[in-house]
């Protein structure tokens, strides 16, 4: 008989799962065997993995299952998951719904497979009859500034069309789908209202619910995970960078929005396309995720992911985020805060041609050592509010479409706590946190 205890204590979180193989009456307490077969001590974040393995002689043996249990293997101080698979690699599920089909896809630089071949290589290898690339936001290489207008292209590698959906064509055209059968979705989220990679989803369901197209997304890990926070959009307030009444954190992945806006039929006119989510397999939603590419250009690493909605909200300020660094999305500051032990001065970079305050030195914080956020955090707009030298001209007409309601903004005008400004959340996140659980594949713990 065999019993498996694995023991993971992170920073505040203690996760303890017992595995067992059979009944634990009928084991002789005196025939134990301990064995300590390892002790990995991480620094600060991470893990103390202590495996025990206990033996009975006159047990009764089981059949193994283990090929459903999650594996962890440590390797140059990671943790990787080699049986959590995306649904770029749960083929076996979709690769038969796209024989014989003429086959669009949706992606950019993230549709991987975990042994790091683009979906778009691997799909062609299958020989499955692909038509054309549709590249959101930031193109198919994912290179492109925030906002630039991208133009339709040809792949240099495989010689497929690349049809842009940013700028005027956000929606595919009838004519760019009168030769599809099928279209596959798969782009990395990061679980944001305002990342535009669910608003370009929200435009090809409805493309292909108006032109009977199946659409396949496959899903991929949330990176901030089950994070639900910020203020409701309210409608009048719609755009690209806000579609649907949802919190600024929705804590679900791609394939689970999907679903909702199907489900809760926020396409014109409340029409449903044909969908089918591709699962990731062996994940939960509390599961660390650590991206193996860049999302997009200003989104370098895990940390400048976590803090991306609460950092975001300075686009729409004269504060900067860092595009124009190699720290995006993990420091502010402007010239208009006081001078302090911190500066930056941004230059153009890869997905930053001509950030804010090109060449102007800006003193503000740095956060990319803090430890990793919980919640949509306003400690640090707040504070660049009440230090600004130039009150006047610190919000800008973007910052309401980012927040998705005029009230934030009054709100720290007024001095507002942000305990108080929590407070007056939480009426809409529980009527989210309601309507979301209809649409969720994965557990939440």
């Amino acid at each position: 008989m065999a019993v498996t205890a694995i023991l993971i204590i992170g920073e505040e979180t203690l996760l303890l799962s017992f595995l067992v193989a059979t009944n634990l009456l009928a084991i002789k307490y005196s025939k134990f065997k301990l064995f300590m077969l390892s002790k990995l001590v991480f620094k600060n974040t991470f893990l103390f993995l202590v495996l025990f393995v206990f033996s009975c002689g006159n047990s009764v043996k089981k059949k193994d299952t283990s090929e459903n249990k999650l594996e962890l293997k440590i390797t140059s101080n990671k943790v990787l998951y080699h049986e959590l698979k995306t649904g770029a690699d749960n083929y076996e599920r979709y690769l038969p719904l796209l024989k014989n089909k003429k086959t669009g896809i949706v992606t950019n630089q993230s549709g991987i497979l975990n042994d790091g071949t683009h979906l778009v290589d691997f799909l062609l290898s299958k020989k499955v009859d692909l038509q054309k690339i549709f590249a959101p936001e930031h193109g198919f290489r994912g290179t492109a500034d925030a906002g630039e207008t991208i133009k339709n292209d040809k792949d240099i590698k495989t010689g497929l069309p690349i049809i842009s959906l940013y700028g005027t064509n956000k929606k595919p055209k009838a004519e760019q789908l009168n030769d599809i059968d099928v279209l596959v979705f798969d782009l990395q989220d990061v679980g944001a209202r305002f990342y535009t990679y669910i608003s370009s989803l929200h435009y090809i369901m409805e493309a292909c619910a108006e032109n009977n197209i199946i659409l396949i997304v496959l899903d991929r890990p949330n990176p901030n995970g089950n994070i639900i926070d910020g203020p409701i959009l309210e409608k009048e307030h719609h755009s690209f960078v806000g579609m649907h009444s949802i919190p600024v954190l929705h804590g679900m992945t791609i394939g689970e929005y999907a679903q909702m806006i199907n489900g809760e039929k926020w396409l014109k006119e409340g029409i449903q396309c044909s969908l089918q989510v591709i699962p990731c397999l062996n994940y939960t939603k509390n599961l660390p995720y650590v991206l193996p590419v860049k999302p997009s250009p200003n989104l370098p690493n895990a940390q400048a992911i976590n803090l991306y909605a609460s950092l975001c909200f300075f686009e729409g300020t004269n504060v900067s985020v860092g595009r124009g660094t190699n720290n995006q999305f993990q420091i502010y500051g402007s010239p208009y805060l006081p001078k302090s032990d911190y500066s930056f001065t941004p230059k153009p970079n890869e997905g930053a041609k001509d950030p804010l305050y090109n060449n102007v030195i800006c003193y503000g914080e740095d956060l990319t050592q803090i430890q990793k956020v919980k919640q949509l955090e306003l400690k640090w707009l707040i504070k660049a509010y009440t230090e600004t030298t130039n009150k006047p001209k610190f919000f800008t007409t973007f910052f309401t479409k980012l927040a998705g309601t005029k009230k934030l903004q009054e709100q720290i005008e007024k001095g507002v706590s942000e305990v108080e400004i929590r407070t007056s959340w939480k009426e809409g996140l529980q009527r989210f946190k309601e309507m979301r659980k209809k649409y969720l594949i994965y557990k939440e713990n």
